[in-house]
């Protein structure tokens, strides 16, 4: 792969696929002193960079007559950028799922235009059904390891320098390597001073793995909230790319991420999902040795997020921020009890979002009760302020948030 087919994907995708945009961020400029940006691919068609990489493979395929059917395996924006890559192509798609897959999803791909197969309980079972279909005649699309696709998401990076060219430093995240791979070498071929830094989580550190051994290795495939770049190994043809064109590598932890998703959305109106929001966690995350340079721009890959998840990843991250309290509080089973416990509540500005009043616990003297709380808080100090108030009216008061 060289400079050049990233330049004629790009003409490939002019039209078709959106240039999306770059734009400032006050909020994490002013945070770090630095001029923040965020390159906006949770606002491409399908939600995510995928679809660059899919056009440009299908099209290729298209053009030299491969064949009318393809195949995908994912669980996720692979898929939904292969359906509609194929629709337009004027191909037909089957995208191969885990029967655990999200609704929404399954819903988008076949939205998009695809036949949908549901097999397997993970998505190495959901990929031993695409093979089949391969063996029936079906093209087999891979998310990452084909330099067709790599060349269609390097497309970014060619974008990033035409809307910022005095960028310094960009950060990306890593999953099996194919936006990293295409985008770091379209950035430094173009402009070699630019700094590429790559971001994956502690959970999969498959390119950390990788470049301490040299080659692509396998590690354990652990939950995460960046289920976009859970890829436990890194593309045998990415990691050369990624050797020569990627200067660091950050690890995040699950909580950088949920913090990144409340500040995006909060400080921006941005949904990001886990894998769209790991830049965003990187630069937000006190880090020792790590060059930002002057102008740094953080890619935000994706936005597909299911809404039960996002509401999860939310009240996680306010009670790790204790804008929201988990409180277990004990008081007299008295008539008015409650009533003056809501009043010190309300006096001290806390919302009450639930509340469960156990008169039942057999671990308590038979005249006091039990009060599970979750309040609502302005900020962490606020909600400081709240415990010292239960405390000095004599409440006893366990904190579980």
């Amino acid at each position: 792969m060289t400079l050049q087919d990233i330049e004629a994907a790009r003409k490939r995708l002019q039209g078709v696929v959106l240039h999306t945009p770059l734009v400032y961020s006050q909020t994490l400029s002013h945070r770090s002193g630095r001029e923040v940006f965020l390159k906006l691919e949770n606002l491409q068609t399908t939600g995510s960079f995928k679809l660059r990489g899919a056009v440009n493979r299908l099209t290729l395929m298209k053009v030299r007559g491969e064949g009318d059917r393809v195949v995908a395996a994912s669980a996720g924006n692979h898929g939904q950028g292969v359906a509609w890559a194929a629709t337009y192509a004027g191909l037909k798609a089957t995208i191969v799922m885990p029967q655990g897959a999200s609704i929404t999803k399954q819903s988008a791909c076949r939205g998009y235009g695809a036949d949908l197969v549901l097999a397997g309980n993970n998505l190495t079972e959901a990929l031993e059904k695409a093979q089949e279909l391969v063996a029936q005649g079906y093209v087999f699309i891979h998310p990452f390891d084909d330099l067709e696709v790599v060349a269609g998401q390097g497309t970014l990076g060619l974008e990033i320098l035409e809307d910022l060219p005095e960028v310094d430093t960009v950060v990306l995240p890593v999953g099996g390597g194919g936006l990293a791979a295409g985008t770091a070498m379209a950035l430094k071929e173009r402009s070699p001073r630019v700094r590429v830094i790559g971001v994956q989580t502690e959970q999969v550190p498959s390119l950390a793995a990788a470049r301490q051994r040299g080659e692509p290795v396998p590690v354990p495939s652990r939950p995460t909230l960046g289920d976009g770049i859970r890829v436990g190994q890194t593309g045998r043809l990415t990691f050369p790319y990624l050797q020569k064109y990627l200067d660091d590598l950050v690890l995040v932890g699950e909580s950088d991420i949920a913090q990144a998703i409340l500040v995006l959305l909060e400080s921006k109106k941005i949904l990001a999902e886990g894998a769209g929001a790991v830049s965003a966690a990187a630069f937000l995350k006190p880090l020792a040795g790590v060059d930002w340079g002057r102008r740094v721009v953080l890619v935000i890959s994706g936005g597909n997020i299911d809404t039960p998840l996002l509401e999860r990843v939310l009240v996680r991250a306010l009670l790790e921020r204790r804008r929201v309290l988990n409180l277990r509080v004990e008081l007299s089973d008295r008539p008015g009890s409650l009533g003056r416990l809501a009043k010190l509540l309300g006096d001290q500005e806390a919302n009450i979002l639930h509340l469960l009043h156990d008169r039942l616990a057999r671990d308590l003297p038979l005249d006091f009760t039990r009060v599970e709380l979750i309040l609502e808080t302005r900020h962490q100090e606020h909600g400081e302020q709240v415990i010292r108030a239960l405390k000095a009216a004599g409440y006893n008061v366990v904190d579980n948030s």
